[in-house]
């Protein structure tokens, strides 16, 4: 079927006319149904889990608080993120759904993308909200405003967007010439330039940089700011307030090792690990990715801020008294 869906040729094909085939896990097709009862559910959870975060935040005036506005920020980012992914994964792996157009695929590229490095500069917001709060409590208010929060959470939304814009006229100007089949169960960046029968080489390099120059940035600064934390943290005298300090660092450190080394494991395992990591295993990992961190963003936030959890009793507890 795939053969006669992917023909080969020579000449150059019109990027409107193009289809794409997403064949879903790569030796993993006949575990598809199986594979998706895990992600359909992590998906569900992800979107009520994350929409039901942010209605806490909006409606609670005691969450209306710059660590908190940047939280809405990132579970708004991660009901986009498995929204742009997972129904199509599913299409796929329950109906066979695998062809998707050309300027589909590049909008989804383009989707991913730019939510993933919102997201890490909404992690690196946060970090500096940490920072500010420990190393600098008294100045706290002061230094972040909800003027500067607001221009800090759009500034890593215009950030993310100009970063990542350059990827659509990367793929755009290059020439396909017939191959249409991703082994992958969406679209991004490499994925679609490899198909080209052009030299990739701009492609490969404006991904490093970017890779290097924003998440790679992002992550060094937030490194920096818990060097600093930790530092302030350890010249405090009494053991009771050093772990009190460090355990409104805790959420925030769960969601960067679930956020980061996923995609550091991906992204080494794709250069360097080609022979030694099956093709199977990195996709697998891929689509975990989209969803298994949206889904538990809340859960550990939830479970770590005790705001959350008083205006979680406050909801609910009216219905257990009608009860």
């Amino acid at each position: 079927m795939l053969q006669e869906m992917a023909p080969f040729s020579y000449n150059h094909t019109n990027t409107q006319d193009m289809w794409y085939v997403l064949i879903g896990i790569p030796g993993l097709e006949d575990s598809h149904p199986w594979i998706s009862i895990p992600i359909c559910s992590m998906y569900v959870l992800a979107v009520i889990g994350n929409s039901f975060l942010i209605f806490l935040i909006v409606t609670e005036r005691s969450l209306h608080e710059p660590m908190y506005f940047f939280l809405s920020m990132l579970a708004s980012a991660d009901v986009l993120l498995s929204t742009a992914t997972a129904p199509k994964m599913l299409a796929i792996f329950w109906f066979q759904s695998m062809d998707i157009s050309f300027g589909s695929c590049v909008s989804q590229m383009f989707f991913i993308h730019f939510i993933f490095a919102t997201e890490s500069a909404i992690l690196l917001a946060m970090a500096f909200d940490r920072y500010v709060a420990i190393c600098h409590p008294l100045r706290y208010t002061t230094i972040l405003t909800s003027s500067a929060t607001g221009k800090i959470g759009i500034a890593a939304v215009v950030r993310s967007f100009f970063i990542c814009l350059p990827f659509i006229f990367l793929v755009y100007r290059l020439r396909y010439c017939g191959r249409n089949i991703i082994p992958h169960s969406y679209c991004e960046h490499m994925g679609i330039a490899r198909l080209a029968c052009d030299s990739i080489k701009v492609n490969i390099i404006y991904g490093l940089t970017v890779a290097l120059l924003s998440t790679g940035l992002d992550i060094v600064f937030i490194i920096m700011s818990y060097i600093m934390i930790l530092c302030t943290v350890f010249q405090i005298p009494s053991w009771a307030a050093r772990f009190k300090a460090l355990n409104t660092c805790a959420s925030h450190i769960c969601v960067i090792l679930m956020f980061y080394a996923p995609a550091f494991f991906s992204f080494f395992a794709h250069r360097f690990g080609g022979k030694t990591i099956p093709h199977h295993i990195h996709i697998l990992v891929a689509n975990l990715y989209v969803v298994v961190p949206p889904m538990l963003n809340p859960i550990i936030y939830g479970v770590k801020t005790k705001q959350f959890q008083d205006r979680v009793m406050s909801l609910f507890s009216p219905i257990s008294t009608c009860c």
